[in-house]
């Protein structure tokens, strides 16, 4: 695959680059003395010198040699006082929209850290607008420096025939994309049932990706790593960052798969299965880190993938191991390994200069030789992005929000008392949900909530198609809240997800997001709490990123003021609809089972 995502392809700058590294022309950018981290070889090289031209390094100076005569009249030189060189982090699976701004403005946010390329597969508002949404996000995308490669959405929807999205992709769109100079690879195929059945349209896409030269990415989440798993490789998917244990990730490794290890805002999975990798003593040259969804206030107070490597090396894995997870690993997947993840001669010049390899602090950032940010703050900025209307116009419910939608007349002809439902039983931390068996209690023929015992009532509501969507009701326990939660985040359809204990707090924060566009909302007893506006696509802001992250904060004081305690409650949620990960999730047609992929009635009939 050429790579089209550097300031200049090789072929027109390599005689530039030739007589700079002997001297016979100056440099642009010379970095003196630094510590450089050899992605390459796994080493600390003491004294190193970098010099840049074109956007790309020309000469290291290593093994006491200097880059001295790279130096002229025109050559910006800066001193790196034993700061740890690095090369440029890179996201090899990311979702920019669940940081809830735009490209650019996530750019704004992620570079400073050290972040110069990320892997984005922009589902989320394929499923709302389509590849014209994702045109629209590249658009912006294109006004920063930050290196962002399209990965095609695979699977819009997310599974077929249990969901109603705003649009969908096909074979034919795929093949499309691949044309698209951003486009690096397909997104995580999610429909691994679709594959596993040969469904034509599933092995279509990776068929239209294979044909280009590109990965597939993947997304496998069974319990079956024997048949089920080989099949899936043996398809053409290559990667994973759905992996729950640690034999889940050796599983995937041993078969020749690459390895995601994920460590995003809600799915903190590398502390469930890196300690026992690295005890394993496996090569790790498969394995890629990446955060998958990252939140706007994990971003600003945390950082990204710094964030990501630190708490890598905190669990125990080498910092120059953690770092080619990072860089020359990915870029070695992706199949730009010639021009970048490794500070070397002819490669990009994504540099990074870290105060040392426990904290990742970023010091400096240099993107194909330009300096984009220093010491926390990125050095360019960008005007907001005018949306265009298809995409801020969203929430097109019709009558559907009204008081009787929220009442479940599901028990009509039951006596008053009680009866057994199904229920999502979620956990702080997990994507996956369990099919729990509850005990609701029955009033007038409806069935009520029943907060004292942690169940609550959910609805979904198709956004998408006014009068002729529809919605369904279902039940869900490990919340804990009292009052109601909604959002249009909602993956992978995102359609309206309104949660909680009693039905007038629901509406209110049904019509509260229906008035302003989108977004995620928490109510008590009739009082509005918090509120994060989402008008583009009902899933990103358009104003700051430090604006939105405080929004967000509030959000999430006011789900612990309502009694919730799970880790970032709002991605917790936001997946209860997302209907290719086990176990039971709630679409706007009702329960569907992700094991069977079969829809499951709301009422457990008692058996004799």
């Amino acid at each position: 695959m050429i790579n089209r995502f550097c300031k200049m392809p090789l072929w027109e700058c390599n005689d530039t680059l030739v007589r700079v590294a002997q001297g016979q022309q100056p440099a642009e950018l010379v970095i003196k003395d630094a510590h450089l981290v050899s992605v390459d070889t796994r080493e600390l090289l003491e004294h190193a010198d970098i010099a840049i031209a074109c956007g790309r390094i020309a000469y290291l100076g290593i093994g006491g040699h200097s880059a001295a005569h790279c130096i002229g009249k025109t050559t910006e030189v800066v001193d790196a006082n034993g700061l740890f060189a690095a090369p440029g982090l890179l996201d090899s699976h990311i979702h920019i929209e669940s940081s809830m701004v735009g490209p650019s403005e996530y750019a704004r946010a992620v570079v400073p850290h050290g972040t110069v390329g990320i892997y984005a597969d922009p589902h989320e508002v394929a499923n709302v607008c389509g590849l014209d949404g994702v045109r629209a996000m590249w658009e912006d995308a294109a006004r920063t420096p930050l290196k962002t490669m399209l990965t095609t959405p695979s699977c819009v929807p997310a599974v077929t025939d249990v969901e109603d999205t705003g649009a969908s992709i096909d074979a034919a769109q795929i093949a499309e994309s691949m044309t698209w100079p951003e486009t690096c690879a397909l997104g995580e195929m999610m429909n691994f049932p679709g594959i596993l059945a040969c469904e034509k349209n599933a092995l279509d896409e990776v068929r239209e990706t294979l044909k280009t030269d590109r990965v597939v990415t993947g997304h496998y989440v069974t319990p079956d790593i024997d048949r089920g798993l080989a099949a899936y490789i043996a398809s053409g998917a290559s990667c994973c960052h759905e992996s729950g244990s640690v034999a889940d990730v050796l599983a995937k490794l041993r078969m020749g798969m690459y390895a995601q290890l994920r460590q995003g805002s809600a799915w903190l999975n590398l502390p469930g299965y890196l300690p026992q990798l690295i005890e394993s003593g496996v090569d790790m040259h498969h394995c890629l880190l990446c955060t998958d969804d990252s939140h706007p206030h994990t971003i600003v107070s945390d950082g990204h993938m710094d964030r990501v490597v630190r708490d890598a090396v905190a669990l125990g894995l080498d910092a120059v191991v953690a770092l080619q997870l990072a860089t020359i690993n990915v870029a070695e997947y992706f199949g730009v390994g010639r021009d970048m993840g490794s500070i070397a001669p002819g490669k990009c010049a994504d540099i990074v200069l870290f105060e040392d390899l426990r904290d990742f602090r970023a010091v400096r950032v240099w993107i194909d030789g330009s300096q984009v940010a220093e010491r926390g703050q990125a050095l360019f900025d960008v005007r907001p992005f005018a949306w265009p209307t298809f995409m801020t116009s969203t929430m097109n419910l019709g009558g559907q929000l009204c008081p009787q939608s929220f009442e479940f007349r599901e028990g009509e002809g039951r006596p008053d008392g009680s009866c057994q439902v199904r229920a999502m039983a979620v956990s702080g931390g997990d994507t996956i949900t369990q099919d729990s068996v509850v005990e609701v209690p029955v009033r007038g023929g409806k069935l009520m909530a029943d907060p004292d015992h942690d169940i609550l009532k959910v609805c979904v509501f198709d956004r998408h198609h006014a009068d002729a969507g529809t919605f369904s009701h279902g039940f869900a326990t490990g919340f804990g809240i009292h009052g109601a939660l909604a959002q249009t985040v909602s993956h992978d359809a995102h359609n309206l997800l309104v949660m909680g204990d009693n039905d007038a707090d629901m509406l209110l924060a049904a019509r509260t997001l229906e008035a302003c566009g989108g977004g995620e909302v928490a109510v008590q007893d009739g009082k509005v709490l918090a509120l994060v506006e989402l008008p583009v696509c009902g899933l990103m802001s358009d104003g700051r990123v430090e604006v939105v992250s405080e929004k967000v904060s509030r959000i999430e004081e006011a789900w612990r003021t309502m009694g919730c305690r799970l880790p970032s409650p709002f991605m917790t949620m936001g997946v209860m609809s997302l209907a290719c990960i086990p176990v039971l999730r709630q679409t706007n047609r009702g329960y569907v089972n992700c094991v069977s992929f079969q829809t499951e009635p709301l009422i457990v009939e008692e058996t004799a």
